[in-house]
C-alpha cells in the first residue's frame, strides 16, 4: 500500500520514468541484490531518458520538418559532390552558436531538402530549437499574422529559434513586401542562430530575385556573408528510386 502511494506521488511529480523503473526494480528479484545507490542510479538514468526522449520529441515536432532525415542514413556513395569530413564538422551543431549560415544549392531532386532536414534533425538532437518552412509559406504566414494581430507572437517564435531552414528560396521572385517581410525575419533574430537556405538558383543570381535593390543588399548580406555552401550536383534522386519503365537497350 505503501509503495503505491509512493508511486502515486512519483506520478504527481511528473517522475514518470522513475514511478516506471521502480516498478520494474519491484518484480525483479536480479535488483533485490544491488545497492541502493545502484538502484538509486538506475531510478535517475530512467527518468533522464525519459525525459531526453520526450524533449527530442516536442522538438521535431515543433520543427515540422518536411522530410525523416538523418545524417547517418546520407547517401555518399551517389555523386554529388559531398563532402563528408564537412558535413560531419556541421553536424557538431557549432555553426549555430556561431550564427553561420548554411546554403545549399544544386538542381531539382539532388537531396537538398533531405540534407537540410538531416542537418536540422541533427540539431535537433543537440537540444536547439529548429523550424523548417518553404519561403512562401513563411512569408504568407507573416502577413497573415500582420492582418490577425498575430505577428508580434510569431516574431517572437521565430527569435527563439535556434535554426531557421528556409527551402524553396528563389522559386518565386520577390516583391518588396515580401522583401520587406524577410528582412524582418532575418533581422529580428539575428542574434538567435543560423539559417540553412535550400535553392535551385545559384547564389551569383541572387540578387536578380529581388524587385527591391536595397532590400536585397540588406537581406544577402545578412545571409550569405558568414554562410557554408554547398553545391550539391548530379543526377535527381527521385529517378533512381522511380521504378523502371523501360528495357535497357
Amino acid at each position: 500500500m505503501l509503495i503505491e502511494q509512493t508511486l502515486d506521488k512519483l506520478h504527481q511529480l511528473r517522475l514518470t520514468g522513475i514511478a516506471q523503473a521502480l516498478r520494474e526494480q519491484l518484480q525483479s528479484q536480479e535488483s533485490h541484490s544491488l545497492s541502493f545507490e545502484d538502484r538509486l542510479g538506475l531510478l535517475v538514468d530512467r527518468e533522464w531518458d525519459v525525459r531526453e526522449s520526450r524533449g527530442l520529441t516536442r522538438r521535431l515536432q515543433l520543427a515540422h520538418l518536411k522530410q525523416p532525415a538523418t545524417l547517418e542514413d546520407l547517401d555518399f556513395h551517389t555523386p554529388r559532390e559531398l563532402d563528408k569530413a564537412a558535413l560531419l564538422s556541421l553536424a557538431e551543431g557549432h555553426f549555430i552558436t556561431a550564427r553561420h549560415n548554411i546554403i545549399i544549392t544544386g538542381p531539382t531532386g539532388v537531396g537538398k531538402t533531405y540534407l537540410a532536414c538531416a542537418i536540422a534533425n541533427k540539431a535537433c538532437r543537440l537540444k536547439y530549437v529548429a523550424r523548417y518552412f518553404r519561403l512562401g509559406n513563411l512569408l504568407s504566414s507573416v502577413a497573415l499574422a500582420r492582418a490577425d494581430g498575430r505577428y508580434p507572437s510569431l516574431m517572437r517564435q521565430l527569435e527563439k529559434t535556434h535554426l531557421l531552414v528556409l527551402d524553396d528560396w528563389g522559386l518565386y521572385p520577390l516583391e518588396q513586401e515580401g522583401a520587406r517581410d524577410l528582412f524582418e525575419v532575418l533581422e529580428d533574430r539575428s542574434q538567435a542562430g543560423a539559417v540553412i537556405i535550400v535553392s535551385q538558383i545559384p547564389v551569383a543570381h541572387w540578387y536578380d530575385l529581388f524587385a527591391a535593390p536595397t532590400l536585397a543588399d540588406a537581406i544577402l548580406d545578412r545571409v550569405v556573408h558568414n554562410a557554408y555552401r554547398i553545391a550539391m550536383k548530379g543526377d535527381s534522386m527521385r529517378k533512381k528510386q522511380a521504378p523502371l519503365t523501360e528495357k535497357e537497350s
